[in-house]
């Protein structure tokens, strides 16, 4: 072991593969910090660049680009309320609270210094036992990715501190698109009217950055007229009094680590489910949890954490079973076929010195981001200087040029036109967004796992109790149903 290690370390110590990181983690960042081009864009635009390269530089490229990019995409979504990545959508409302309030230092410290937390919690489980939590990553059958995908629906209710029927509605029409399309276990057209755009659905970043950007840029046009409110660009000190919040909310990064890795390991999910369930549970298990949706830094912790988390955890089936983990992986995945790093158990024995080279690349990616975070912070905070009539027609004009470019089609720019529209009146009347986004990551997951379920157990309810796992899950999301229920229902007597 000692010698693999060291033939690891000889490996990445390369002028060329350091270069390589180094021009990646850059890469990333402006990947992510852009409104539109996610992570899994940022890592299928470099495929091609790969094919130029040997193997532990091309997957080096992949990984430090994905784990800056799922970082960067805080930055935006704190100090300007658009988030770069689905993933930052879970607690953007948080983030940019704390921007209004003069701490966007604070919570953008906080984030980084969490993901890099997360981010090498994740790389230690997947060093360690990526092979015991693949094992478990395979058990999850349909009734237990039913019951998991509520499980985070759930979460979306929490999130809405202020109403929970109001979060309930929100829910439901994120549920509601998804059904648009022939994207359904039966292959149905369904709400397309005739129109061959909508056959196969709509996507799920034109409608982000619709919801959360072009709705700002709305809110500033109507609002500049009676005054809107203005963000200082003096935002505070990033990294102070950091070592304080960590120790203050130890268990809140070791949860959302720990469920970073659990949600990342299963095949299909990733880092936007992990992220809202982290900030749902932290909300949930919170000693202040009236603080939360004010600016309170608490589920910034927890759930950027778990977003760095769940990409250690996202390699464990894709390395040891070859199934992808999520959208990122499953490219990598292709990347590792062509490079001859052939996944399933035996890599461990046919290319270790290759392997634990992409591990030390994994440690090496997140400790760089400390300070190529810091300086990528240090940047945007000037965005934050530029008046408001003209950093707002730039954040559309990006915003458009990010939602043609996924399919090249306009399309794309109307439906994030329509939804920037829909979320605007959606918070004058007090509807939260968040709920809305997770319904239509999970909507598909949702429906798809359900109908499998039911023709498996040929109907029979109690099918999806019998298997272990499963059942401990829907006892788990029942309870969290019903006992606030029973539990206001026997305050209302008292009080009668």
């Amino acid at each position: 072991m000692f010698d693999i290690l060291l033939n690891a370390l000889a490996l990445i110590a390369d002028p060329y593969v350091l270069l390589v990181v180094l021009f990646s983690a850059m890469y990333g960042l402006f990947m992510g910090a852009v409104p539109g081009l996610s992570a899994t864009m940022a890592v299928a635009l470099l495929v091609p660049v790969t094919f130029f390269m040997p193997p532990v530089p091309a997957i080096a490229a992949m990984v430090t680009a994905t784990a800056m990019a799922i970082f960067s995409g805080d930055i935006p979504g704190c100090l300007l309320r658009i988030p770069g990545t689905p993933s930052s959508a879970a607690y953007v409302d948080e983030a940019h609270a704390m921007t209004l309030k003069g701490e966007a230092g604070k919570a953008l410290g906080a984030g980084l210094v969490c993901s890099v937390l997360g981010g090498l919690f994740g790389t230690l489980v997947l060093i360690f036992f990526a092979p015991v939590l693949a094992e478990f990553a395979l058990d999850f059958s349909t009734y237990e990715y039913f019951w998991l995908v509520l499980l985070g629906l759930t979460c979306a209710i929490f999130i809405a501190s202020e109403s929970p029927l109001k979060g309930f509605v929100s829910l439901l029409i994120g549920l509601f698109v998804t059904t648009i399309g022939m994207n359904n276990p039966g292959g149905f057209p369904r709400f397309t009217f005739g129109s061959g755009d909508l056959l196969g659905g709509l996507s799920l970043i034109p409608i982000m950055v619709g919801m959360f950007a072009v709705s700002e840029v709305l809110r500033y046009a109507i609002s500049s007229a009676k005054g809107f409110e203005r963000v200082g660009s003096n935002v505070g000190p990033i990294f102070s009094g950091i070592g304080r919040l960590v120790v203050k909310y130890p268990v809140s990064v070791l949860r959302g680590s720990s469920l970073g890795v659990v949600v990342g390991a299963l095949p299909g999910a990733g880092a936007d489910i992990a992220a809202y369930i982290s900030y749902g549970l932290s909300k949930k298990f919170s000693k202040e949890p009236e603080k939360f949706g004010t600016g309170h830094v608490e589920g910034i912790v927890e759930a950027s954490s778990a977003n760095n988390a769940s990409l250690g955890g996202a390699w464990i089936p894709a390395l040891v079973f070859g199934i992808p983990g999520d959208s990122i992986t499953a490219i990598v995945i292709g990347v590792l076929y062509m490079k001859n790093l052939n996944p399933g158990p035996t890599i461990f024995m046919v290319n270790p010195v290759p392997l634990y080279a992409i591990f030390l690349i994994f440690i090496l990616a997140n400790l760089l981001m400390l300070p190529l975070g810091y300086a990528a912070i240090r940047l945007a905070r000037t965005v934050l200087s530029v008046p408001r009539n003209i950093l707002m027609p730039i954040i559309l004009l990006f915003c458009l040029v990010g939602s043609y470019s996924i399919q090249n089609s306009f399309f794309d720019v109307g439906v994030t036109l329509a939804f920037g529209l829909i979320a605007y009146l959606m918070e004058e009347n007090g509807f939260p967004l968040a709920p809305t986004i997770l319904g239509i990551i999970l909507g598909g997951m949702l429906e798809s796992n359900l109908v499998s379920s039911l023709i498996k157990s040929d109907g029979h309810l109690l099918a999806f109790f019998d298997r272990p796992i499963a059942g401990t899950l829907g006892v788990i999301t029942l309870a969290i149903w019903i006992i606030p229920l029973v539990l206001r229902l026997i305050r209302s007597r008292r009080t009668a």
